[in-house]
């Protein structure tokens, strides 16, 4: 994990002063896991979760309000200020500051949707089927949130058939029995073959 980490500090920034790190995949892909872990490897990096962007009522059209809270301040070298969303009140809470930090990760599904992509240093996917990592979430949810799953599953692919997010990921994130492996995604596929395995303790092999 410490390799990756280096290797998203060497980024040129893509954002004012801040290389913003977009983890997108499936609901249930190990998406905030993955982000808490290499947020840590680099130094405490802050974490946007887009579950504190979307609502119920906004499962994917949260755009304007990402934009507005978020990446404008950011852009300007400033504080950023968005409302986290309490999904079991359904309602927006007090603002939670975000610093323009050398690196900023956003996790959640739809973390590379066109609107964003102009904005990242660096776009990452969660490698797991959909169906698989589905039926992960499922499992970690429980029975008193199927009805939810239900109408997600439906807005999901309704979201990704409209804005697929793997095509243009750089970097693809599998995980493994002995950690994750991170290898180079669909928008940079000349360098297949040159992957990289990020384990706890890292053990890195290109």
């Amino acid at each position: 994990m410490q390799h990756l980490a280096a290797r998203l500090r060497g980024l040129p920034p893509s954002l004012g002063p801040v290389r913003l790190i977009g983890v997108d995949g499936h609901a249930g892909s190990g998406k905030s896991t993955f982000a808490g872990r290499l947020a840590a490897a680099l130094d405490g990096a802050p974490v946007l979760h887009l579950d504190d962007i979307a609502s119920h009522e906004e499962l994917f059209a949260w755009t304007g309000r990402l934009l507005a809270q978020v990446i404008d301040p950011l852009s300007r070298g400033e504080a950023a200020a968005y409302l986290p969303y309490d999904w079991h009140t359904r309602a927006f809470g007090p603002a939670r500051p975000l610093p323009p930090a050398p690196v900023v990760l956003v996790e959640g599904v739809g973390a590379g949707r066109r609107a964003l992509r102009p904005f990242l240093a660096e776009l990452l996917w969660m490698e797991l089927p959909r169906e698989e990592s589905w039926d992960r979430g499922r499992r970690r949810d429980g029975a008193a949130q199927r009805e939810f799953w239900d109408g997600w599953v439906e807005a999901e692919r309704a979201h990704f058939a409209d804005d697929p997010t793997r095509p243009h990921a750089g970097l693809l994130v599998r995980q493994t029995a002995r950690g994750y492996e991170v290898l180079p995604g669909p928008a940079r596929p000349q360098e297949s073959g040159h992957g990289v395995t990020h384990s706890d303790p890292p053990t890195i092999m290109w």
